[in-house]
């Protein structure tokens, strides 16, 4: 059973709810992370994860059976991370997850990482810009939370692709 969000949370969806449970977890490992990120055209994982060491793990929230099986992008996320993970509440039938991928169980208030992904070190040329484009996609969004007028920064509440 998901637990009901936290009293101050607007209302988010299932998959939002376990980001920021999953968000909570991670800053606990010295990790920033940030929603809706696209590494390339075509591809926006549900969370980005930025360690200490610059190592970026990616998170795929799932909130359930129908919501994994129509993901066909999810390999793609793989050439752009050093860990990938899969975050999944209670009721999820992990068996379905991949092996070889890392695992999280998250609620809207926090979560455990059952299984690390195994570690694919990336290229430093594309740590660097990895790193650069996070960093780039956190000031948009600052920049738009401070100036909500300007235009083009978050249309329907989607935030902006951010050139490589």
């Amino acid at each position: 059973m998901t637990l009901p969000a936290p009293p101050d949370t607007p209302r988010l969806m299932p998959g939002q709810l376990l980001a920021r449970g999953v968000s909570r977890h991670l800053l606990g490992h010295d990790f920033v992370t940030l929603e809706e990120v696209a590494p390339a055209p075509g591809l926006r994982v549900d969370l980005m994860a930025l360690g200490p060491r610059g190592e970026i793990w990616v998170v795929e929230c799932k909130s359930g059976r129908a919501d994994f099986i129509t993901d066909r992008k999810w390999q793609g996320y793989l050439d752009w991370c050093d860990r990938f993970f899969w975050a999944v509440d209670a009721g999820f039938p992990a068996d379905l997850l991949p092996q070889g991928t890392g695992l999280i169980l998250a609620d809207g208030y926090d979560a455990e990482i059952l299984r690390m992904g195994p570690e694919r070190p990336l290229a430093a040329a594309r740590r660097k810009a990895m790193v650069q484009k996070f960093a780039r996609h956190a000031a948009l969004r600052l920049q738009a939370l401070r100036d909500p007028g300007l235009s083009g920064l978050a249309p329907g509440g989607l935030w902006p692709a951010v050139p490589a």
